[in-house]
């Protein structure tokens, strides 16, 4: 469902997060929150910005927790949208094997996993 088109905005349901997911977002969300443990990559669009504007978005990025059941249905944290001025941007974590050829094989493990986070205006989506 559109967030937008739900009649009662405030009533977003909760992240379905289980004993499986909660090691998963734990991960994406350290990751998220300091770059380190992955790869970050913007698209040509965002690496295009201003200077200030590519550092606001990086640090709105690592600053978001507006999780919910909308765009975290699963509860691993891998997804989010963020406004910087007039811009609308989303970023999305992948949980890839190491050589970047396919899904990791155990996303909770992190010497099988390369997390590459993807930042991308809106409309590239």
């Amino acid at each position: 469902m559109n967030k937008s088109a739900h009649p009662n905005p405030s009533h977003r349901t909760r992240p379905r997060e289980t004993a499986s997911t909660a090691p998963i977002a734990q991960l994406n969300d350290a990751f998220r929150r300091s770059f380190v443990g992955g790869r970050v990559v913007e698209t040509a669009s965002v690496f295009a910005l201003p200077e200030a504007e590519r550092i606001a978005v990086l640090l709105a990025v690592r600053r978001f927790d507006g999780f919910d059941g909308d765009n975290d249905p699963h509860g691993e944290h891998d997804f989010g949208a963020v406004e910087v001025g007039v811009r609308r941007l989303f970023w999305k974590i992948d949980a890839h094997d190491c050589d970047l050829r396919g899904h990791s094989p155990d996303p909770t493990n992190p010497t099988v996993t390369a997390r590459v986070l993807t930042i991308m205006l809106a409309e590239e989506y």
